[in-house]
């Protein structure tokens, strides 16, 4: 008696075990079906027709399946003019965003200098303001440089953000300065030793802060609303708008639309799983003393 029941308790805690997780699980692949729910139905409709779009937006096989949506938006639209300007704007804020913030992050990490503190405390400051808000002041900024409805007006107000500056800073104060000293004693100057040394060290971090910008400029709106106005410079996210709020045409038109938000997708979502193994704390990569 005495040694069945510790076996019968074992039995029962496994029992009890499996079915939290089981229960765990469950409730975890509820969530990601609410969340990918509405990325199939957009999928799926982009190949279907209009009528069968509006009389069964939900449905989850078309009747019938067709690509008419994908060649319309190719033939009756500026599609391709947009994915031209949404990747001049984007990879160049990318490189310059990650080049300049990180700059900015090393500088703050290590030179000292008045005035540092503040400068901090103002970037994080920056960080809790709602971008909307900034927007009429940009909008005027713009204007008065003379950079409106222009790919500078675009690029140069996006080249330098709190975040990244913020995670920059936080990644190169992981790094022991004991590294740079030696360096610093080899003859190197101080862009010499960030460049060659301190920013190869620092790959997670620009990982990160590479997918956060071009996730972010690739997805951006509000900017290219307010800094621009010509149909030519037209990004993907503005002709998408348009297309949205039935702009460029008559009718619902589901399946272009959903079809121009479909292939919108594909660059970021490319981008993340090839380089989400790279993505690492903020702390991995750093050399321990």
């Amino acid at each position: 008696m005495s040694s069945t029941a510790p076996a019968r308790s074992d039995a029962s805690a496994v029992r009890r075990r499996r079915i939290g997780n089981g229960v765990t699980y469950g409730f975890l692949i509820a969530i990601a079906i609410i969340y990918i729910f509405p990325f199939v139905i957009a999928i799926i409709t982009s190949f279907k027709t209009e009528p069968d779009a509006t009389a069964n937006p939900l449905g989850l096989v078309p009747h019938p399946a067709t690509t008419t949506a994908f060649h319309d938006l190719y033939t009756g639209n500026d599609f391709l003019l947009w994915v031209k300007n949404s990747a001049i704007v984007t990879l160049s804020v990318t490189f310059l965003r990650v080049f300049l913030d990180s700059l900015a992050g090393y500088a703050l990490a290590r030179l000292r200098f008045r005035g540092r503190g503040a400068a901090f405390a103002t970037i994080v400051a920056v960080m809790a303001v709602p971008g909307i808000v900034l927007l009429i002041p940009k909008f005027l900024i713009i204007r008065q440089f003379g950079m409106y409805d222009t790919y500078y007006g675009m690029i140069v107000p996006l080249l330098v953000d709190a975040t990244g500056v913020f995670i920059m800073k936080n990644f190169f104060e992981s790094i022991p300065v004991s590294v740079e000293e030696s360096a610093r004693i080899d003859g190197a100057n101080l862009f010499r030793i960030y460049w060659s040394i301190v920013l190869p060290m620092a790959r997670p971090a620009i990982v990160t802060l590479f997918i956060l910008s071009f996730q972010s400029s690739w997805n951006e709106l509000g900017h290219f609303i307010i800094s621009a106005q010509s149909a030519s410079l037209n990004t993907l996210t503005k002709g998408v708008a348009q297309l949205a709020s039935g702009q460029l045409g008559s009718g619902n038109r589901y399946p272009l639309k959903l079809a121009a938000s479909t292939l919108m997708t594909i660059p970021v979502a490319i981008l993340f799983f090839v380089f989400q193994r790279r993505i690492m704390n903020a702390s991995a990569g750093a050399v321990k003393e």
